[in-house]
């Protein structure tokens, strides 16, 4: 694919409400957009760890047409530690450009206060899949991570499940931020709201 083949996919190409619906999933969870052209087309980065792969290539899946180059595995090294990621990138993308402004502000990313408007069910998994978790072995509670983000962008993202989805949760405080906690109680809840769009590869952060 020569240079102007990808300029004009990249002013050519638009977003299905579906996959729309999953980049909204992903920028609430571990989904990074950027620009290098001061936002008049941002990519899409994914990346997971190596035991995902099978999410990234779900992912991956419902994207294809924006993407470039298959997914593939790359060597991390931090802290003096090896790890081995999975990940992906889409191309620059105009159609992409209003999800990074929403998204970013001055290069953080953040959560706007109009969330509600974009979030349905298929969100609401892509976000748990990417960025979700049990709080044990030993109990039925789920935590999503959003430490990444501030406190009133985390407080968006409380009133969406409450006012949305009926989902009452409180906030666990960490060291690098605040997650947000889905208690025993809401559970049942929560599971039949995101589990048909659950890929088998992750029906184990449910159980």
């Amino acid at each position: 694919m020569n240079t102007a083949e990808i300029h004009d996919i990249s002013k050519s190409v638009n977003l299905t409400p579906r996959q729309i619906e999953i980049i909204v999933g992903l920028m609430l969870g571990d989904g990074h957009l950027e620009t290098q052209n001061n936002g008049r087309t941002y990519r899409l980065k994914v990346e997971q760890s190596f035991a995902h792969k099978e999410y990234v290539e779900w992912i991956y899946s419902e994207l294809h047409n924006l993407v470039r180059t298959k997914p593939k595995a790359k060597e991390k090294h931090r802290n003096g530690k090896q790890s081995r990621n999975y990940y992906f990138n889409t191309l620059g993308l105009e159609s992409l450009s209003p999800y990074g402004k929403l998204f970013y502000r001055e290069g953080k990313k953040i959560i706007p206060g109009t969330i509600s408007r974009f979030v349905t069910q298929l969100s609401l998994a892509v976000w748990f899949m990417d960025d979700g978790s049990s709080k044990s072995a030993k109990h039925r509670a789920k935590i999503l991570n959003t430490q990444a983000f501030d406190v009133q962008s985390v407080s968006y993202l409380q009133d969406l499940l409450k006012n949305q989805f009926v989902i009452t949760t409180t906030l666990r405080r960490q060291l690098d931020g605040y997650q947000i906690y889905i208690p025993a109680s809401q559970i049942e809840k929560f599971t039949l709201l995101v589990s048909n769009h659950i890929i088998p590869s992750m029906k184990y952060k449910l159980s």
